[in-house]
């Protein structure tokens, strides 16, 4: 198995310092993190939210909960998870449910998670079978242009939140 083409072709032209990890196959990045011996916390996780006009990237700690209410209110549209078969018409290069969190590389925007700018190491998911890691500061190099906000709680009893697909 192997990166899609579009995420390798990102970040060598980023010229990020990247290195890959094999794990055993996993179908959520709750998995990903056992099989790896990996926190969650350090899983960077894309969750891609929609509304009438566009879609949107949301980065956040595998970890966490998006705070779809806060992100409505944030960003004042009327935005909602997108489903299965509109994230693989996003990202027809990579395997099904391996959203990568590099929404520039595909021309989507992207929002990062607060949680995720001062982490010295970030993982994420390039298959159900290999997971990029970089060093924070090129993780956040890679995504330099996004809006931050603290779109995403780590407590599983918020009833504000909803977890995405796949989590």
């Amino acid at each position: 198995m192997t990166m899609a083409a579009t995420q390798q072709r990102y970040l060598v032209q980023q010229k990020a310092e990247y290195d890959l990890m094999l794990h055993p196959h996993t179908e959520s990045s709750h998995e990903t993190a056992k099989a790896a011996h990996i926190s969650e916390n350090y899983i960077a996780k894309a969750v891609v939210v929609m509304d009438v006009s566009d879609y949107a990237i949301v980065v956040i700690p595998a970890s966490n909960w998006l705070k779809m209410d806060y992100l409505r209110h944030e960003l004042n549209r009327d935005l909602h998870l997108a489903a299965e078969d509109d994230i693989a018409g996003l990202f027809d290069d990579c395997e099904l449910g391996a959203v990568p969190p590099l929404g520039p590389a595909y021309g989507i925007e992207t929002l990062l998670d607060e949680s995720l700018t001062s982490v010295a190491d970030v993982y994420f998911e390039a298959n159900h079978e290999l997971l990029v890691h970089l060093r924070g500061e090129n993780f956040r190099a890679l995504l330099s242009g996004a809006r931050r906000g603290y779109y995403s709680h780590n407590s599983y009893l918020d009833s504000a939140v909803e977890r995405p697909h796949g989590s």
